[in-house]
């Protein structure tokens, strides 16, 4: 079945849903603060909560992604978007840090369907199209994320923290219920494995196919330094000299728009067999990007075209990366794209967690030498490993 076949209206459901998936593990950025002096968290630990988050979505990348090669993923797309809605439920609800904890790392492991989606995507998707396809899908990702700032700080403004995840659990609710209705389900899955051989086969991608071990690293660099900004912006904003409400700090992800046009762009070069020259320049924009975040004390104009800069080459590299990986090993492409998130759920636990202390203990210009120092790693590896990823995803697939 090609992309031709799905129709726009099924690939915006795809988009929504990823990004609203996607959604449900950010919606708590804004809201650090909030969170951590309602359950007597320090500032320097606030960070803890996302980094739950992400080893719950590590998790659910390694336990339950790969089920997507076995079972039906249509079913599988359902139903993990109904129990997430319970896990975002249960945030809601929490009256102690321990249930809270759990409640969060329940939510990250759930939001794993947004690469069951992705996946689902690419499998439905002409393979001259895939890279558009995958691209317009991961706008969705990025739009959700942005979005996800914007929302939560405004409704926690108005209602409380809590409002959000009441909210957030409805429309994942709602979201299940047009996927049953409209999603196709694909390809007869001929399951030659069992689930311990699955598990197993994820660790031997790894040696079999290059690419992924060189993207997948990659992405959690990028990740890293994405998760650097954003995991301790509310705390600055909300204090002296700006007292930024959550509304107007939320805000501030959305400068980050271009992030969903990059990964179209980026989607449809790849199809085009420039994947390295997306990859370089979606790189040097996440370096470049730290001199104005450095400057957000001076104007927070400089916040917001740091915040564009980083989100366009973080949604560039990453779209690329997808795009050489999903052509090596179409029956394996769960495990492919668990594989590579897998990275990705690091590098973003780790960046939430070094953030928040570095801030603590260095301000906002040590979070930026952070920031801009793991972009520079990034950029490095690529160049040392750039081989190993060719230009076309033609030649990737034949590696």
């Amino acid at each position: 079945m090609s992309s031709t076949e799905l129709g726009r209206p099924i690939i915006a459901l795809f988009a929504v849903a990823c990004g609203l998936s996607v959604a449900c593990v950010t919606f708590a950025e804004p809201l650090l603060d909030s969170i951590a002096d309602e359950f007597g968290i320090s500032h320097a630990a606030a960070g803890t909560v996302t980094t739950v988050t992400q080893l719950g979505y590590g998790l659910g990348l390694i336990l339950l992604v790969p089920l997507g090669d076995l079972v039906d993923r249509r079913r599988l797309i359902v139903t993990h978007t109904v129990l997430a809605a319970a896990a975002l439920l249960a945030v809601a609800g929490a009256r102690s840090a321990a249930i809270l904890y759990a409640a969060f790392a329940a939510a990250g492991l759930l939001a794993v369907v947004t690469q069951i989606l992705v996946a689902h995507a690419a499998l439905l998707a002409a393979p001259a199209q895939r890279g558009r396809v995958v691209g317009l899908v991961t706008s969705g990702v990025i739009t959700g994320i942005l979005l996800a700032r914007a929302i939560s700080g405004g409704l926690a403004d108005l209602l409380g923290w809590r409002a959000v995840y009441f909210c957030a659990s409805a429309a994942m609710l709602a979201v299940g219920m047009l996927l049953l209705a409209f999603v196709p389900p694909g390809p007869r899955i001929a399951a030659r494995l069992t689930y311990p051989q699955l598990l197993r086969s994820l660790a031997t991608l790894f040696f079999d196919v290059p690419i992924l071990r060189v993207r997948a690293i990659l992405a959690g660099l990028i990740f890293a330094s994405n998760t650097i900004l954003w995991t301790p912006l509310v705390l600055p904003l909300t204090r002296e000299p700006f007292l930024l409400t959550r509304t107007e700090v939320g805000l501030f992800g959305l400068a980050g728009v271009a992030g969903a046009v990059g990964a179209t762009v980026a989607g449809r070069l790849a199809d085009r067999g420039f994947v390295q020259h997306i990859t370089a320049a979606g790189l040097l924009l996440m370096i470049l990007a730290w001199l104005p975040i450095a400057l957000m004390h001076a104007s927070l104009w400089f916040l917001a075209l740091g915040a564009l800069a980083i989100s366009f080459g973080l949604q560039a590299v990453h779209v690329s990366n997808q795009s050489l990986i999903y052509m090596t090993r179409p029956d394996a492409r769960s495990r492919l794209v668990a594989g590579y998130m897998v990275f990705y759920s690091i590098g973003s636990a780790l960046g939430a967690a070094a953030s928040t202390l570095v801030y603590a203990r260095s301000g906002w210009s040590g979070v930026c030498l952070a920031g801009c120092a793991t972009s520079v790693v990034a950029t490095g590896f690529w160049w040392l490993t750039r081989k190993a990823a060719p230009d076309t995803p033609g030649d990737g697939a034949r590696s």
